[in-house]
């Protein structure tokens, strides 16, 4: 995680934009691979995206409870159960409020496509789970940053079996990431300006 942290501070914001786009894009071609084989009809993939009113009330409300709790936690706990090596913070503090939603949108879709739209649709909640953990692999060396991703992964997963609307958890993905890269961006900015002031 270190070493990861210390490749991601010697990127450029551009390059880093790059790569995040990058990795979104290439799930995105897996979950249109996979959906080629896996679904008879593309019709049962589109059946997953309808608007109702569990967008606000499941999957809105769901996303600000996350949050919150994230957020007590990182007050409460001590600071090295939320450290990534800096990654978060390298991500989010020089964006701007437009820059971080159009990530998190497209963070939230992708996701959401691969991981409930095809895997969870195909082999289950335990499946699509254990692979949404996996991929998050810069979380892997920090018990308490896998166990949280681990147990988001299966709420959000469980939202999706009640509800069976990709629209309800690709809204609360993105509440959840957009919520907390705004924090992130306030606290590294708020870590800057106390660095500059000890100068």
């Amino acid at each position: 995680m270190q070493k990861q942290g210390e490749i991601i501070q010697q990127l450029s914001k551009k390059q880093l934009t790059f790569h995040l786009y990058f990795t979104q894009i290439v799930l995105l071609t897996i979950a249109f691979g996979l959906g080629i084989f896996l679904f008879d009809s593309w019709t049962d993939f589109w059946k997953q995206f309808h608007l109702s009113t569990s967008i606000i009330t499941i999957g809105l409300t769901s996303g600000l409870l996350i949050v919150i709790i994230d957020v007590v936690l990182m007050k409460k706990l001590p600071s090295k159960y939320y450290d990534d090596g800096g990654v978060n913070a390298r991500i989010f503090t020089n964006r701007g409020i437009g820059e971080i939603a159009l990530l998190a949108l497209f963070i939230s879709f992708s996701e959401e496509v691969l991981f409930r739209g095809v895997v969870q649709f195909h082999f289950g909640l335990i499946v699509s789970s254990i692979i949404f953990a996996l991929i998050h692999f810069r979380y892997w060396a920090h018990w308490f940053l896998i166990v949280n991703v681990v147990l988001l992964s299966f709420w959000i997963g469980f939202i999706y079996e009640q509800t069976d609307n990709l629209v309800v958890t690709i809204i609360m993905h993105f509440v959840i990431d957009f919520l907390l890269g705004l924090h992130m961006r306030k606290k590294g900015r708020q870590g800057s300006k106390e660095g500059m002031s000890h100068e």
